[in-house]
Parts: C-alpha cells; sequence; structure tokens
C-alpha cells in the first residue's frame, strides 16, 4: 500500500477526449462479423454515403448490405464508393427530376431508386403509379407486380425500377413505362442460421449487437435503457400490438417506425381517418392495417387536437378483436399499433394534477382505448439524442433484422416462463393478454432459440409486467369503476414478488392519490397504500405542539431502479456523516473523470453541512490505474485538484493506494459503516453542459441499479 499527499505538478483536469469515428473493432465486432457474414453493416456508414438524400436508412443499408458488409476496410471503402455511385447516378432528388426525365427520354431507358405508390383507375381499370421525387404519374403498372407488391397501393415501397420513355401522338397516352421493379427489401434469409449464430452470444452481447443495429452505442445505455429500446421493436415481431410512449421531445421515439423496417408505416396522428387506415367504404379498398406489420401514429399527443369519434370506436374495437367491418362484412388484420407523442410536463406534474394519459386528446383519453393498450414504454426515462450515442460498431443490415423479426410474427413465446414462474391470480383477462404479448416479444428479440435461464425469464416478465402496470394504474385514476389489481407472480417456491413501476418509487406521494374525484391525499405518517388509492386521515382535536425530533436514520439494505431520479448524495450519504470528525472511503474505482467528479461532490456536501469552524478528515483507499502511464498521471491529477478543493472548505483529503481491495464502503467514527455496491459511481452519463440541471444537481440525473446498506456500529 502506498501513500500518496503531493504530486508536483499541475494540469488542467478535463473530460475524457472523443472517441474517433472509426475506432478499431472490437471483440464484439469481431465476432459479429464472423458468425453473420455478410448481413451486418458499420453503422456509421449510413452518415457517410447518405449525403443529402432523403431516404430511409432500410434504403441506404439495403446498398451498403449489398457492396459493403464486410469487415475488410478496403473492401468497406470500395463498397461506399460503389453506394455513392449509385446513389449519385440512380437516386432522384426532387429539385433534379426534369433532368433525371431528359436523361430518360434521351436513353430511352434509365434506373432510378424512388418511392412508388399504386392506384387502380376504375375508370379504365388499369393499375397507374406516381413517383414521388420523379414528379410522374398515370405510368401503367401490370396486375401482376401488383399482386406481387400490394403495398404499393398503401403508403406506397422504395423501389428500385427502370423507367422507358416511349412519346405517342396520342394526348391521352402516358409516355413513361414501367420496365422492371424491384422493392428495397431482403427476399431470402436463413433463419436456422440466425438461430445457431444466437447460441453463440452471451445475453448482454446479444444486446449489444441488438442496440448496435438500431444505430446506438451500447456503452452508453444501461440495461434498462438498452430493454426500453428493444422493447420499440415489439410490433414488428408480435402481431396485433398495441405500444404507447410519451416523452419528451428528442428521445428518438419515432425513429424506429421511420427508417428501421420496410414493414412499418408512420403516418401523422393528424392524418388519421377511417378510409385511410381500415376501410373506404365507397370503394371497399383495404387500409393501411390490411398491409403493413406496424401503423405507427406521430406526434399522436395534443389536447387540443380532435379526433375523428367515429374513428375511435373502430379503433379500439380493432385494438380489441383484431378485426374491423366493411360494410355487412368483418375483416381481420394483424397490423400492430404503436402511438408516440411528446409531453409537455414533468412527470410528478402529471400524477399530482393528472395523469401519464394527460397529453392525449380528449377523444382518447378514455379508459375503455386506454384499457387496450399493451405496454407504455416510459418516455421520460429515454435520453435526448446525441451526436455520441451513434454506434460507430457493427450491426444488422436493418432490412435483414427486419425480415427475421416478420417471420417470427406468427410465433407464440408467451408461456416461456410458466414452468417458473405464475402471475397473480387476481390480473385481469386484458392484463394477462398485456403481459403475454409484451413477455413474448421481448423473448423472441432477446432468445429466439428458446434458451433463457429462470433469471433471464423473471427479468423479461417484471418488464412487461411494469408496462401494463403502468397503463392500468393510470386507468385506475381516470375511471374510478375499474377493479384494483395487485401486479407481481409467484415463484415455485410459492414467495410473492411484487412489480412496482419506476416513477412509483420516485414518487409514491404523487402516485398513490385518492381515486375519489378531486381528492388527493396519501397515507399518514408511512407509505403510501399501493394499488391507486390512500387512505385518509380522521380529523382529530387540536393537540398541543409536540417538540420537533428528527426521526432515526434508517437501518438495513435498499436497493435502487436503473434511471431512478430524485436520489443525490444530499439524502441518501450525508445524513450519516453528521458529526463525524473521521471519514474513510473505500472505493477502487476513482479513476476517470466521471468517478473523480462524483468524489468532489460528495466533499462539496460534506462542506455544505459540517460547522464552518469544524475541521473533518476524510481519507480514499483507492487502487492506482495500472492500464497506461497517461491513465495513472491523469488519475494523479484528479486527485491533487480534489485535495487541493477540499482545503478550502475545512477538509482535510488524502489518499491511499491499494491494488487488493474490491469492495466499496464508507466508514464514520461516528458509528456508521454503509456499504456502497457501486461505491460512488451511481449515475449515468452527464453531459456537463452548464445549462443542463443535471449537471449541477444530482436529483435530476438518472442512477445505474445499485444497492446501499447501513449498519450502526458500536454502542
Amino acid at each position: 500500500m502506498s501513500e500518496v499527499s503531493e504530486v508536483s505538478w499541475e494540469a488542467s483536469v478535463e473530460p475524457d477526449a472523443p472517441v474517433d469515428a472509426a475506432p478499431a473493432q472490437s471483440e464484439l465486432d469481431r465476432k459479429i462479423n464472423r458468425l453473420f457474414p455478410g448481413v451486418v453493416v458499420r453503422k456509421d456508414l449510413v452518415k457517410a454515403v447518405k449525403g443529402n438524400a432523403i431516404v430511409p436508412s432500410y434504403v441506404l443499408e439495403y446498398l451498403l448490405g449489398q457492396y459493403a458488409a464486410s469487415d475488410d476496410e478496403a473492401t468497406i471503402q470500395a463498397g461506399i464508393d460503389t453506394v455513392r455511385k449509385i446513389l449519385a447516378d440512380h437516386y432522384v432528388h426532387r429539385n433534379q427530376s426534369e433532368l433525371v426525365k431528359s436523361t430518360i427520354r434521351e436513353r430511352g431507358r434509365h434506373r432510378i431508386i424512388d418511392k412508388v405508390t399504386a392506384t387502380l383507375n376504375e375508370k379504365d381499370d388499369v393499375y397507374q403509379a406516381e413517383f414521388a421525387n420523379l414528379g410522374i404519374k398515370g405510368v401503367l403498372v401490370e396486375p401482376a407486380t401488383i399482386k406481387a407488391h400490394p403495398k404499393l397501393l398503401v403508403g406506397g415501397v422504395w423501389c428500385i425500377c427502370d423507367i422507358e420513355y416511349f412519346h405517342s401522338d396520342d394526348a391521352r397516352v402516358v409516355p413513361w413505362i414501367l420496365g422492371s421493379i424491384k422493392p428495397i427489401q431482403l427476399s431470402n434469409f436463413d433463419f436456422e442460421g440466425y438461430l445457431a449464430a444466437r447460441r453463440e452470444f452471451t445475453t448482454d452481447e446479444w444486446i449489444d449487437l441488438l442496440v448496435q443495429s438500431i444505430g446506438f452505442n451500447p456503452e452508453l445505455f444501461g440495461r434498462r435503457a438498452k430493454l426500453i429500446q428493444l422493447v420499440r421493436l415489439i410490433p414488428f415481431v408480435e402481431r396485433n400490438y398495441n405500444l404507447v410512449e410519451l416523452g419528451p421531445k428528442g428521445t428518438g421515439k419515432s425513429h424506429i417506425f421511420s427508417e428501421f423496417s420496410p414493414h412499418g408505416m408512420l403516418i401523422s396522428g393528424g392524418e388519421v381517418t377511417v378510409p385511410k387506415l381500415f376501410v373506404n367504404n365507397a370503394n371497399g379498398r383495404i387500409g393501411l392495417v390490411g398491409y403493413w406489420d406496424v401503423v405507427a401514429f406521430d406526434e399522436f399527443a395534443g389536447k387540443k387536437k380532435r379526433a375523428d369519434r367515429a374513428l375511435v370506436d373502430i379503433m379500439k374495437n380493432y385494438m380489441a378483436n383484431k378485426t374491423f367491418s366493411r360494410g355487412v362484412e368483418t375483416l381481420g388484420a394483424e397490423a400492430s399499433m404503436v402511438f408516440v407523442g411528446n409531453t409537455s410536463h414533468t412527470v410528478p406534474y402529471m400524477l399530482k394534477h393528472s395523469d401519464l394519459f394527460d397529453e392525449l386528446p380528449d377523444s382518447y383519453h378514455d379508459s375503455a382505448y386506454l384499457d387496450r393498450l399493451h405496454h407504455y414504454i416510459p418516455g421520460w426515462e429515454v435520453d435526448t439524442i446525441r451526436g455520441e450515442m451513434f454506434s460507430s460498431g457493427y450491426g444488422f443490415v436493418v432490412d435483414y433484422i427486419a425480415e427475421v423479426l416478420k417471420s417470427m410474427r406468427s410465433a407464440d413465446y408467451s408461456d416461456r416462463y410458466q414452468q417458473h414462474f405464475t402471475l397473480s391470480s387476481n390480473i385481469s383477462t386484458r392484463d394477462r393478454d398485456g403481459i403475454h404479448k409484451t413477455f413474448s416479444g421481448l423473448m423472441k428479440i432477446l432468445y429466439p432459440h428458446g434458451e433463457a435461464t429462470p433469471e433471464e425469464i423473471e427479468e423479461v416478465l417484471r418488464f412487461a409486467i411494469e408496462g401494463r402496470k403502468r397503463v392500468k394504474d393510470q386507468i385506475l385514476r381516470i375511471d374510478s369503476t375499474m377493479a384494483d389489481v395487485k401486479f407481481g407472480y409467484l415463484d415455485t417456491g410459492g414467495v410473492w414478488h411484487s412489480v412496482s413501476t419506476l416513477e412509483e418509487d420516485e414518487y409514491p406521494a404523487y402516485y398513490y392519490r385518492e381515486r375519489r374525484e378531486g381528492t388527493e391525499t396519501t397515507a399518514d405518517g408511512g407509505e403510501p397504500t399501493p394499488g391507486g388509492s390512500a387512505p385518509t386521515v380522521e380529523a382529530e382535536a387540536p393537540r398541543q405542539p409536540e417538540p420537533v425530533t428528527e426521526p432515526p436514520l434508517f437501518e438495513g439494505h435498499r436497493e435502487f431502479q436503473e434511471n431512478q431520479r430524485g436520489v443525490s448524495f444530499d439524502t441518501l450519504i450525508i445524513p450519516y456523516l453528521r458529526g463525524a470528525g473521521q471519514i474513510t472511503i473505500v472505493d477502487p474505482y476513482i479513476r476517470q473523470f466521471h468517478q473523480a467528479r462524483n468524489l468532489m461532490e460528495l466533499i462539496e456536501a460534506i462542506a455544505r453541512t459540517k460547522d464552518a469552524a469544524d475541521e473533518v478528515n476524510v481519507k480514499l483507499l483507492t487502487a492506482e490505474n495500472i492500464e497506461s502511464a497517461d491513465k495513472l498521471r491523469k488519475q494523479l491529477e484528479f486527485l491533487v485538484k480534489i485535495k487541493q478543493g477540499a482545503a478550502a472548505g475545512g477538509i482535510n483529503f488524502d489518499v491511499a493506494f491499494d491494488d487488493t481491495i474490491h469492495d466499496r464502503s464508507i466508514v464514520t467514527d461516528a458509528g456508521w459503516r454503509i456499504l456502497l455496491g457501486r461505491g460512488l459511481d451511481i449515475f449515468q452519463y452527464v453531459t456537463g453542459d452548464a445549462f443542463d440541471l443535471a449537471t449541477k444537481l444530482q436529483a435530476f440525473r438518472q442512477v445505474k441499479a445499485f444497492g446501499i446498506t447501513y449498519i450502526r456500529e458500536g454502542g
């Protein structure tokens, strides 16, 4: 063990330098390329080839998958050049449409990449195509083409097309002729090979591969945050799945549904009509739900938005029964429904004044409609998208994973938990369906090969229960006739495990509101009562005020969930350090900038709460960063800066190094021992932006999952 009290050099302390755009391949990247050759691509390449082409990511990755699905740098570069040339020669920019039409005329035939929509001309009994960017319409399409690609009729499909030009003296004849058409999507794949390769990955590796496939760097996401991202994929792998996500702007809620898959359709919430979505009774034509796997409604929130009552009723029936009517005929469809929208208030504000569906239009703020939702993604837990969050690692070509997910829609994994766990007996059929569909979808995404440990199954089950509980608890606020539900499960030993939502643990005073109209009371002098209601406090005769006494400090163990807010050193640790003259902190990982910052923030809190006339001795026992000489030098600089800063607050700070320590704790001479599961490194990434509240106030940060134990020692 070595002591450090001073270091002679001075240097500015800065966060780690940003990662290069294309770092060396990780072990996971090499494994991905080895087990999925030809169907994975480096995720930063899309930006490299996109330029000003306004096309979905799956179109670009389809091309990259053809030419740059490799880990060989020369092959990648040659592939990028090829894709750029294809886009330059064949992608139609709106502002260059006349030039492209001229090229077709002069050459007689030219290949283009454009979004194609087809309609039936009943008068002439022919199908006609319209090209979005090229700006031509009335192009004849063979019935066989429509039969092979029916999505051309609803919403349109991105295609590679050969267009011919033949002018006729007959003004009624369109000169444009469709020579060939090929939708941009994978034609086939080896599902058994997919399952065999999945078995070679650990669960953590597989989750990281999926997160990279979405386009994000998994290193910047915790386990819960990764699962939230993957829940967005469930509508693609699960039939008739009803999902809602409400949260702040800029968190990527609609990205998955517009960019990720050729089987999803994103439409504005204000553009929804019965004919467009279900059926046009005038001509009998089926709407979007008949042709797309996922129909997502963007910008769905907004109290002032008007909604067609007939549409709401048809949607409720479809979400519950998977059917809708065309005249006297009842039709079925399997499209999943996704509703995404922005919130304008914080979670505690919504819980105190209304509910977590507060932002929805009045027509949808209805218990019967909301009860059809299977899962509520807490969008407020999702970070605002930042540049450094995007991945430069390898992930599936999105068209490939989209086809994999589509192929699994008919599979049912909803019973995979039943040999290990049993749901609460008072969970209603609709609640059970919501839990089952979320569980089945996540299991297909994470464990398509059907091999999962009881602990892994339990994790997925708890996540599924929580998402449905979030829906039901808010319905209980809206509709007092709904029965309370006890959400949880029994294990094989008969032990009951209750499930709570994160906001329930964060804001219990607001979460457990009285369900009677106009009343918002919580339990007095204890934990609020679960289940949506809290006991009222009976009136008592006036009493003389009693002397104010500090409540005794909690002894025992506490657990905190990932993404939880409202946690700070001021409430978590400082009350146990009051009156201490000697504090020993044991944490082997005070090495990086954010870890040193956390320690400094604890020292700041000690300085704020101690008597100005007192001095406190703080000793840190940590381990040296032996990864490199430069990293060790940085670590020592951080510790010297902390020592200098602490001295100004009357705190004597010293450091000792011991490379054998593992456990993390804080021990005081005032009789408390605090066991820190994660040490002081409990907070998730903070931007450092001076205008971000989370930079200065810990209570506004999300935490990593951790536990803490308080032990009173001595008398």
